[in-house]
């Protein structure tokens, strides 16, 4: 049994191999309940945190589950908001293969799964890219969609603007990067929005959309959690990587409820788009956007590559 530490699953997960491995697990056959989600008190913060296993198999090839907890106030104590590691067993015998680092598994999954997303929703020639909020996740999203369009300009928005610096200073010797004050100096003027924020309020708003645009929707994975605007969420075609999205996010959870939209406003899922059965974009004028909430074959894909790739080298 290995245990795969960060530094080694950031090695083996370069996005090209890590999105194309997503992409055969939407086509292939993998089997994934319901995932386990369990909202607990935390009273010295006056927020709940949550617990989530993820469970997934491939039948006679591996089995594996993530299990995370997410605490969103441990920005302020420097700490990450997502905690975990994922268990992988071989599918055959049964034999307990890996214990894997599931912080950096769950941050290059995501943002592999907006890329692919990306791959069939944004436009060929985007070129620049919004990314609102400025947690781990954000410079990985930044990475994850560069993979898959030739992005020459990048902005990073955050409510603290000295982490948005940081973020923007880590990232300066991979890309032409700046730090905005204001959503809405940029939001207009950019090719791809990326959102992976805490926020219960929405950050962005349908009057500040242009023509052509992406939008892509990360955080928000509560039923109470919104991103976006209503004005936004009615005026754009509608992508989910699966069905959960409907549930466990407000952000399409309180439209539907509210009639805002309906379940026909709902494109397609990946499932739909990696096996060809409906189309992503289709024109340059079409506004698109993509909500995932995660799911547990993308853990099961990363964490077999990472497995894989150590166990060859």
């Amino acid at each position: 049994m290995k245990f795969i530490e960060k530094n080694d699953v950031e090695k083996a997960l370069d996005y090209p191999s890590l999105i194309k491995a997503l992409k055969e697990a939407f086509i292939n056959e993998i089997k994934v309940p319901s995932r386990l989600h369990y909202d607990f008190a935390n009273p010295k913060e006056g927020v709940d945190s949550t617990l989530l296993l993820m469970p997934a198999w491939q039948e006679g090839v591996s089995v594996g589950t993530k299990i995370l907890t997410v605490s969103p106030n441990n920005a302020k104590y420097n700490l990450p908001s997502i905690s975990g590691l994922y268990i992988l067993f071989d599918g055959h015998k049964g034999e307990l293969q890996a214990v894997i680092d599931g912080k950096p598994l769950t941050s290059k999954r995501t943002a592999a799964a907006s890329a692919l997303a990306s791959s069939y929703l944004s436009k060929e020639d985007s070129s620049s890219m919004l990314m609102v909020g400025t947690g781990a996740l954000s410079a990985e999203l930044i990475r994850a969609h560069s993979s898959v369009r030739d992005l020459k300009e990048i902005f990073i928005w955050g409510r603290d603007k000295n982490k948005a610096k940081k973020a923007a200073q880590s990232l300066e010797n991979e890309f032409n990067i700046k730090v905005v004050d204001n959503i809405e100096d940029k939001i207009c003027d950019v090719d791809i929005v990326s959102c992976a924020t805490l926020s219960i309020n929405p950050l962005i708003f349908g009057k500040n959309l242009k023509a052509g645009q992406h939008i892509d929707l990360v955080g928000a994975y509560k039923p109470d959690m919104r991103e976006a605007d209503d004005e936004l969420i009615k005026n754009v075609d509608i992508y989910i990587d699966t069905n959960m999205a409907k549930k466990e996010s407000g952000e399409l959870k309180i439209p539907l409820e509210n009639s805002v939209i309906s379940e026909n406003d709902i494109k397609a899922d990946l499932f739909d788009l990696t096996r060809e059965l409906k189309k992503g974009r289709d024109s340059n004028s079409q506004i698109t956007l993509f909500k995932s909430v995660g799911h547990g074959l993308e853990n099961l894909a990363a964490a077999r590559l990472v497995y894989e790739k150590l166990t060859r080298s």
